[in-house]
């Protein structure tokens, strides 16, 4: 499952959830619920909780098809060194060295971390500082495979940020004076609609859902003019916490340009910078593409686990889609993110948008979806950016005028025009 729909999966299971009032209760929902998805591919799971000594874990909750384990076992923390990696990376594939467990089949087992983070003074001075999560969930795939510490972060960050939210709800209301100033700092982050740069016409917007939203788009003109980088991004947290996470990253980029970072280690240091700054938030998303003021229309763009751009090529008379290049940004340090390269012809039409785009609902819940998006993109393509911008946002308001889910709306078009 890709990672922004395993993310939306997992905030639709707490949607769903009844009404529960403890952090145990919805982390045990949600397991049971994630092991239930058969697209998820996992088959059993664990949830340990850090006991308030710090000194070892508890089991407090096991599902699905695994051997049971006693009630309340429990681990303590200096028999599993990983367990400070976990602090670290978020999350771990290891092998198990606990012989009760291995006699419970249990040989190899992957774990992430959830909700806070505590930081742990070492006994003996010349150890270092370490840190130890509130809760592990530890499950059991159907198979390892590259995706799945992906996956662990996903389900790590997004119970993350539900537990963080809820405890941030019941301490405080909105104060709609403080949202006034941020929507102002956040549209000050954004560029004006259109832009014109060597052979290319572009028009971009975007459209929060509430006062604030975490969508956010850029152009960035590198210090000797011959390169835009395009960007559009999406924080997946809600209100304040989103649009903090999208000014951060706005800066970020703007500063990495500024100083020429090269495309992959500037998006590599933004990882960073986000997995260091906002810990307990949930992932951003990226698509940053570079254009080059030249007539051959080449663009070098990074995918980071962001909405797949959409393509009308006016060779084939075709639309295409640019796939992902890297995960999101976030969850997990010392990430790699690579380039791909594609090309613009005269006449091309490329889309950029935000998850607000494609998953806007109807009245029955059913996704515009990119293939409507693409049928849209085909048969505007002739039209000005801003022209094909304002059909593709006045079509998504229609479908999705009585429906009852709603998120950001970020469209950026670019067209090459000679």
């Amino acid at each position: 499952m890709e990672q922004k729909r395993l993310y939306r999966t997992i905030e639709n299971i707490y949607k769903e959830a009844p009404k529960l009032k403890t952090n145990e209760e919805i982390m045990e929902y949600v397991l049971h619920e994630l092991i239930k998805n058969e697209e998820i591919n996992i088959r059993g799971g664990r949830i340990w909780k850090l006991a308030d000594d710090k000194k070892k874990y508890i089991l407090i909750e096991q599902a699905g098809d695994v051997e049971i384990i006693e009630d309340h076992y429990e681990v303590e923390v200096t028999d599993y060194n990983v367990f400070k990696d976990i602090g670290k990376y978020r999350s771990v594939v290891a092998e198990e060295t606990d012989k009760y467990l291995i006699k419970k089949g249990i040989y190899h087992y992957s774990a992430t971390g959830v909700g806070e983070r505590y930081k742990i003074r070492p006994l003996k001075d010349d150890e270092d500082f370490y840190f130890l999560y509130q809760y592990l969930i530890a499950l059991n795939p159907d198979r390892y495979d590259d995706d799945l510490i992906n996956t662990l972060n996903i389900v790590s960050t997004t119970l993350s940020s539900i537990l963080r939210s809820r405890r941030i709800e019941t301490k405080a209301l909105e104060n709609i004076e403080d949202l006034e100033k941020a929507r102002e700092i956040q549209r000050s982050i954004l560029p004006e609609h259109e832009y014109k740069f060597g052979n290319y016409e572009i028009f971009g917007v975007s459209i929060p859902e509430k006062i604030v939203g975490g969508d956010f788009f850029d152009y960035l003109l590198s210090s000797d003019k011959d390169i835009l980088g395009v960007a559009v991004g999406d924080a997946a947290s809600k209100g304040i916490s989103a649009a903090a996470q999208a000014l951060y990253v706005s800066g970020a980029l703007k500063m990495g340009v500024e100083f020429d970072i090269k495309m992959t280690t500037l998006i590599k240091k933004i990882n960073q910078l986000i997995y260091d700054t906002f810990p307990y938030e949930r992932f951003v998303t990226l698509f940053y593409l570079e254009l080059f003021n030249d007539t051959k229309g080449l663009c070098l763009y990074i995918n980071a686990g962001h909405n797949r751009p959409v393509s009308y090529k006016a060779i084939s008379d075709e639309v295409i889609e640019l796939y992902t290049t890297g995960p999101v940004l976030g969850p997990a340090p010392n990430q790699n993110f690579y380039y791909e390269r594609f090309n613009f012809d005269v006449g091309d039409v490329m889309l950029i948008y935000s998850d607000g785009i494609v998953e806007a609902a109807d009245k029955d819940f059913k996704f515009y979806t990119e293939e409507r998006l693409m049928k849209v993109l085909k048969k505007y393509h002739a039209l000005s950016p801003k022209e094909i911008c304002e059909h593709i946002i006045e079509d998504v308001q229609t479908f999705s005028a009585h429906g009852a889910y709603s998120d950001d709306k970020t469209l950026v078009v670019i067209k090459r025009s000679k």
